[in-house]
């Protein structure tokens, strides 16, 4: 049976379910997409900038700053951004990039588990609306006649809405456990690297202000207030004997 041909059949519930499908899907890949951009390149990341601190901050920094593309880049950079920050702003930054970073790895749930409740829902309908427009048609004379043979049919036919509600929230719901359980593995990452970025610094704080106001001094002069303008002293008469 030809795809088109069961989607008519699904009766009207079948519109809502496609436009569910579709922002379902939409969904799922650009997070699968997302995701596979992370996992690939997160290690790396991590142990590079991890390593880097044990020797040179300003490196360390110079290396969260390049990956500051992927989300535990920017975790890692929060704390170092600052020139002179003692051990709680450098808990706090972390702290804070985490919770915004987890959100926005978050992105997309709300719409799949509003799928996932939607279509089934939806489905149920379809298929009730089926059933009350095949029954409508049985009337009680032609029961057991080759008339009622076609209500049969209708009543199958109805069932296809329920069947396409529960395979879309089915497998939104499979991607959508799977989104979760990545989720769930990045608060480990960025609690381990926070936990280890943070004994690193209790060790051996960074120190960015001797190289930042350097370059300040060079590249700034301050400028004159008025009104406090020395004029140059005249030179001395030079001594002429008698």
């Amino acid at each position: 049976m030809d795809i088109l041909d069961l989607f008519y059949k699904g009766g009207p519930a079948m519109w809502p379910l496609l436009i569910l499908s579709i922002l379902a899907l939409s969904v799922i890949f650009e997070r699968l997409w997302f995701w596979l951009r992370i996992l690939t390149q997160e290690k790396q990341i991590v142990n590079r900038i991890l390593d880097a601190a044990q020797d040179n901050w300003q490196v360390a920094a110079d290396i969260a700053r390049q990956a500051s593309d992927q989300p535990v880049g920017r975790f890692l950079y929060a704390p170092l951004r600052f020139t002179k920050s003692d051990a709680e702003t450098f808990r706090l930054a972390l702290e804070a990039t985490a919770e915004d970073e987890l959100a926005g790895m978050r992105r997309g749930e709300k719409l799949l588990e509003a799928v996932i409740a939607l279509a089934p829902l939806l489905g149920l309908l379809g298929t009730v609306l089926g059933l009350i427009k095949a029954l409508r048609a049985i009337r009680i004379g032609d029961l057991g006649t080759e008339s009622t043979a076609g209500v049969t049919t209708g009543i199958g036919e109805s069932l296809i809405a329920t069947a396409t509600g529960l395979i879309v929230a089915i497998i939104s719901l499979v991607f959508y456990r799977l989104f979760q359980s990545f989720v769930v593995n990045q608060v480990k990452v960025f609690r381990k690297a926070g936990n280890e970025m943070e004994l690193l610094y209790r060790q051996s704080p960074p120190d960015f202000s001797n190289s930042t106001s350097a370059i300040v001094r060079e590249n700034f002069t301050p400028p004159r207030k008025p009104g406090k303008t020395r004029l140059p002293e005249p030179p001395e008469p030079p001594n002429i004997p008698n």
